[in-house]
């Protein structure tokens, strides 16, 4: 009976002993019962079955869902968004002496091979922490774990190997890493937690690993002790520290471990070639050395990366260094370098050598302070010969023997131009038949008219060819010299076999012409003219060169009944294109002009008052103002290259029109009798009156009345076959000019008087000489005056 007491009493103290235990592990996270930890089956209360929840294993925050540097490939991704640092843009360095030197002797500021490598490098420095993982990676003290699992239990698990080299997990126990590579890490801990539970998916990635200590001494841009991951390498470690400084080798980085060279990097054939071979993993307490580079070639001229390089050793050569540098551009020439080579011990320390890159050049070693200057080929061509000029486009043709100039111009359709067809094409392009109105009642035409017009245009399309010359250019090698030597264009198509086909030699230039580029006699130019208004057949006609007005009128069929010949207006083009430079003459004449009244007027203000002073500056600014707005209006006048004939206006015959030859682009206007006459400037009411027979300039003046500020004495008048005519006296009442008969399309002008000072540009902008000389002579019809009005 005692016996059974004690066995009783066992058994309630070990479920104590379990309650206990199990309160105490929920309260780490760890199943609520011990029978939870093993069996995750439902566990009965009475006749009903509820769920009981799944034990979690878990150190992570609760919003730490997704473990960090979580990823499919068990590779670590802590954010960090730069791998050492904040790179910053730091100022260009000082540049060295011999930098300086090649600057004085080339004129160029090479940069130093490798440098801009290092330019933008991080100004501080943290280890590496979200870099793959490599699989043979052994795990070792301080590698971080993150673990995760699903299933009959959830784990959301971080470990840190301790320097037993193993992890703890809560209720699975110790799990052994340490010397485990790290592609066999999961399979290592899927092992351990499935010999407890059955059902688990597991996954295994890695966060923070361990870092490592490493010194960077010597030529070292930033010298130090740097922390980095254990996984980094030389050259990481060198961008880290900023890489060697101006006087640092980039070519003999060595790494030191345990008092002896571990590896030596050339940082020339990474940064040439991409070669890594020599570049080893770094161990804690490895010291990088960088030492003073041994010397410094300069390559300029035609070589793919102008820039300055160091020396490895004494046995580097010129192909070597070519080679880090890209290699030659195909337009180098390799047949002539110059190498400037410095010799402190001799009397003249600088020399200069000339040689070529083949086999023995290629090979030479360069020593320290040398300049290897590489030139380009020359552009010459000596089995070339050239078209160029009025043709379909310009061509480098290979030159044959006994080659002549029917070989390089086969057909005539070689000389049909570019310019040429472009407007050919655009004679079907929309809207190049647009024609735009512009012919006035007096045959004036108006601005754009002669451009946009189609019937302008027409005759124009292909460049005249001056088929009597045109020149083969030729270099003579012996003295440099250039012989010109003209032929007939014309005559090599008639007949190959004229001795005008000249017989080419290699580099010589043929260049043919147009009757643009080189004017031909009158005799030989094309003639195409138009002939508008009251004539029979208005259009425009093909004409022989030395036909005249009246031939033209004849072949349009003659004019009407309607025409008018004291009204009829003919254009040319070079006659505008002098008028227009003559017009801008003398508006740059009124500008000087205004400018000298201007400071002439400046000086007579000494001895003034101060009102006085002051009201001279406001009168002068007044009229400035009124000056160059009137300047800028006369700017925008356009010469017309209307000729004047000077007929009498009772003249009917047009067969007393001048024997004017017709040339090219000329335009015959011949207007119908208009029926007004226009009156306009200083007057009451500007009006156009009906004209009438025999009146005068003063019948029209009664009618529409003249204002106080009108100049009687500047008045004039604007013909319609473009001539002006001046008032003759100087008093109103003596009456020349008012008495002066006014014809049909007349146009009677009656400027303003001045009330301002006389200075020249006021005589000048209210005189009616200059007015009438400047519409007169360059053909500005009446529609010139409401430019200047406005």
């Amino acid at each position: 009976m005692r016996q059974i007491s004690r066995c009783a009493l066992a058994v309630v103290l070990a479920s104590a002993s379990i309650f206990a235990a199990a309160q105490e592990l929920k309260d780490k996270g760890a199943p609520s019962d011990a029978s939870s930890m093993f069996d995750q089956g439902p566990v009965g209360t009475g006749d009903a079955m509820a769920p009981r929840p799944r034990s979690k294993i878990t150190n992570a925050a609760v919003n730490d869902q997704v473990p960090r540097g979580e990823t499919a490939g068990g590779r670590d991704t802590v954010p960090n968004k730069t791998p050492f640092g904040s790179a910053v843009n730091r100022p260009s360095p000082v540049p060295s002496e011999f930098q300086k030197f090649v600057l004085e002797s080339t004129g160029k500021s090479l940069p130093v091979f490798g440098a801009e490598y290092f330019a933008n490098s991080p100004s501080t420095f943290a280890p590496v922490t979200n870099t793959p993982v490599p699989a043979d990676y052994p795990m070792g003290p301080g590698d971080e774990v993150l673990i995760r699992g699903w299933g009959s239990i959830d784990i959301d698990y971080r470990a840190v190997i301790d320097r037993n080299g193993m992890i703890t997990i809560p209720t699975v126990g110790s799990i052994v890493l340490g010397g485990v590579k790290a592609g066999d890490v999961e399979a290592v801990v899927r092992g351990a937690v499935g010999r407890l539970y059955k059902g688990v998916t597991l996954n295994v990635t890695f966060g923070q690993l361990r870092a490592i200590t490493v010194y960077v001494v010597g030529q070292a841009n930033r010298p130090g002790t740097y922390t980095v991951s254990n996984m980094a390498t030389l050259v990481t470690a060198l961008f880290a520290s900023g890489g060697p400084n101006a006087n640092g080798s980039m070519r003999r980085v060595q790494v030191k471990r345990g008092g002896k060279i571990a590896a030596e990097l050339d940082l020339y054939s990474f940064i040439a070639r991409g070669d890594k071979s020599s570049d080893i993993k770094l161990q804690d307490g490895d010291t990088i050395y960088i030492p003073a580079a041994s010397g410094y070639v300069a390559i300029v001229g035609k070589i793919n990366n102008s820039a300055i390089y160091e020396l490895r050793s004494a046995n580097d050569t010129i192909e070597s260094l070519i080679d880090y540098a890209g290699g030659l551009p195909v337009v180098a020439d390799p047949r002539r370098v110059f190498l400037e080579r410095i010799d402190p011990k001799a009397n003249k320390p600088r020399s200069v050598e000339q040689f070529a890159l083949d086999g023995a050049g290629l090979k030479r070693a360069m020593k320290d302070g040398d300049i290897l200057n590489i030139t380009s080929i020359t552009p010459d061509f000596l089995n070339a010969v050239v078209l160029r000029g009025n043709v379909d486009q310009p061509v480098r043709a290979p030159f044959k023997p006994g080659m002549r100039i029917s070989d390089l111009i086969p057909s005539r359709e070689y000389l049909i131009s570019r310019s040429s067809t472009q407007r050919q094409n655009a004679a079907v392009i929309a809207g190049s038949n647009d024609k735009v109105s512009g012919e006035s009642a007096s045959g004036e035409k108006n601005s754009g008219e002669n451009a946009n017009s189609i019937a302008s245009r027409i005759g124009g399309l292909m460049d005249e060819i001056n088929w009597e010359y045109a020149v083969v250019e030729r270099l003579n090698r012996t003295d440099l010299t250039v012989n010109l030597i003209p032929f007939n264009l014309g005559q090599i198509f008639s007949d190959p076999a004229n001795p005008q086909n000249i017989v080419l030699q290699p580099g010589d230039t043929v260049t043919i012409f147009s009757q643009k580029d080189v004017a031909v006699p009158l005799d030989k130019r094309r003639v195409f003219v138009r002939v508008e208004g009251e004539v029979n057949a208005p259009g425009v006609y093909q004409m022989s060169p030395g036909e005249d007005l009246q031939s033209l009128l004849a072949r349009a069929g003659g004019p009407t009944r309607n025409a008018y010949l004291f009204g009829t207006a003919f254009y040319r083009e070079q006659v505008r294109i002098d008028q227009q430079a003559n017009l801008d003459k003398v508006i740059d004449r009124l500008e000087t002009q205004l400018r000298l009244d201007q400071a002439k007027a400046a000086l007579e203000v000494r001895g003034q008052t101060e009102s006085e002073v002051q009201l001279s500056r406001l009168r002068r600014e007044a009229e400035l103002a009124s000056a160059r707005e009137t300047i800028q209006r006369m700017r925008k006048l356009a010469a017309t290259g209307r000729i004047a004939f000077g007929l009498d206006p009772a003249e009917r015959s047009f067969n007393r029109l001048p024997q004017l030859k017709l040339e090219n682009g000329d335009r015959l206007v011949v207007a119908f009798r208009p029926e007004f006459v226009h009156i306009m400037g200083a007057v009451n009411a500007e009006a156009s009156a009906v004209w009438r027979p025999g009146r005068r300039v003063s019948d029209y003046l009664d009618k529409v009345g003249l204002r106080q500020e009108a100049d009687t004495d500047a008045m004039f008048v604007i013909r319609v076959d473009g001539s002006v005519i001046g008032g003759e006296s100087r008093s109103w009442f003596a009456g020349k000019f008012t008495n002066t008969e006014v014809y049909p399309g007349d146009t009677i002008v009656v400027p303003e008087k001045s009330f301002a000072k006389e200075s020249l540009w006021s005589q000048f902008t209210t005189g009616a000489k200059e007015w009438t000389q400047i519409l007169a002579n360059f053909g500005l019809a009446a529609a010139a005056l409401q430019v200047l009005k406005k």
